[in-house]
């Protein structure tokens, strides 16, 4: 596995995705998920993402038990936003609104920390900007952890190039994470560019489409009752039939390469830059070694133009209208 840097934080060049172990995604089992991330190691895998909502909290405690006894192998990435005060762990319901004052950032890091039974956090995110919190205080409040040594480096999630300006201005961001694949492209147009231009490393989140340019379903029918993505509105009546023939093209294309799609798909993200580093999320070993190997395939510079000239823009939005209120703020 090679390796990539995120400003002066040394990753995996592809990291693993840990939401889908326990939540949003329906049914998981947790003992292949443990293994799973330790299986990672042996793969060169070594940047693990994760959150507090992710459950919410019991993903954190899934990692912490993966990674005990070899803690200073991984690279841990980890997101607060939303109030815990109540939480009731697995039960989403149970989750306060978003806060990104002081206080709270202060507070969150050391649930986060005991969860994940470690001293310090690799990378920070604030999970979504709150928009009635000044991005300063927040930054500024970042900033103290890491001069306090319980956060290395500090990052954003699904914030605008304005607000990235205005952090970076307090604090040096190490990342940005955001949606970002053949079906999401939008931060092409001022995210990344004001990622490079500050130095600012950039993790998307999502490289397999939430797993519909994998293959691995055709219809939201296919899934679990309780998998969010059955109400995604790109899994919906015309929009599905759109976005299948985008698959269907990633499928051509990923055949005639000797890959499979899911490989084509990252190694798409990757290609774009030595500062994209990639979190293909998955529940199980099997998928975590095809979507590695995925470092190794080189595309063409005619493999990707012939990509961007015969690939289908994305139909629909990808969240519902609430979920998209929450990004490019």
């Amino acid at each position: 596995m090679r390796e990539r840097s995120l400003r002066d934080l040394r990753v995996s060049a592809i990291g693993l995705g840990c939401m889908g172990m326990s939540a949003f995604y329906g049914s998981a089992d947790r003992e292949e998920a443990i293994a799973t991330i330790r299986h990672a190691l042996d793969l060169g895998v070594n940047f693990l993402d994760t959150a507090q909502m992710y459950g919410p909290l019991t993903n954190e405690s899934l990692v912490g038990e993966a990674v005990r006894g070899h803690r200073e192998d991984y690279v841990i990435a980890t997101k607060f936003n939303y109030r815990m005060d109540d939480a009731v762990p697995g039960d989403i319901s149970t989750v306060g609104p978003q806060d990104g004052s002081a206080e709270h950032v202060r507070s969150s890091v050391h649930g986060s920390l005991e969860r994940l039974g470690t001293d310090h956090i690799d990378l920070y995110y604030q999970h979504r900007v709150d928009p009635n919190v000044p991005i300063e205080e927040t930054v500024g409040a970042l900033g103290e952890l890491v001069a306090e040594g319980k956060v290395r480096g500090i990052g954003l999630s699904e914030a605008s190039a304005q607000t990235i300006r205005r952090a970076h201005a307090v604090h040096p961001v190490t990342a940005v994470q955001s949606e970002y694949s053949l079906w999401s492209r939008d931060v092409e147009a001022e995210v990344l560019p004001v990622c490079r231009e500050l130095g600012i490393g950039f993790v998307p989140y999502s490289p397999l489409g939430r797993g519909f340019l994998a293959g691995r379903f055709t219809s939201p029918d296919e899934l679990d009752p309780n998998d969010w993505r059955r109400e995604n509105p790109r899994f919906q009546d015309a929009h599905l039939e759109a976005n299948l023939r985008l698959a269907a093209k990633v499928k051509e294309i990923a055949a005639e390469k000797g890959v499979t799609p899911a490989q084509l798909a990252i190694a798409w993200v990757l290609a774009q830059g030595e500062d994209l580093v990639p979190i293909p999320g998955t529940k199980r070993r099997t998928y975590l070694e095809q979507n590695a190997a995925a470092v190794d395939i080189a595309l063409t510079a005619e493999d990707l133009a012939r990509i961007d000239a015969e690939l289908p823009e994305a139909s629909g939005e990808r969240y519902d209208e609430a979920g998209m209120r929450t990004v490019d703020r």
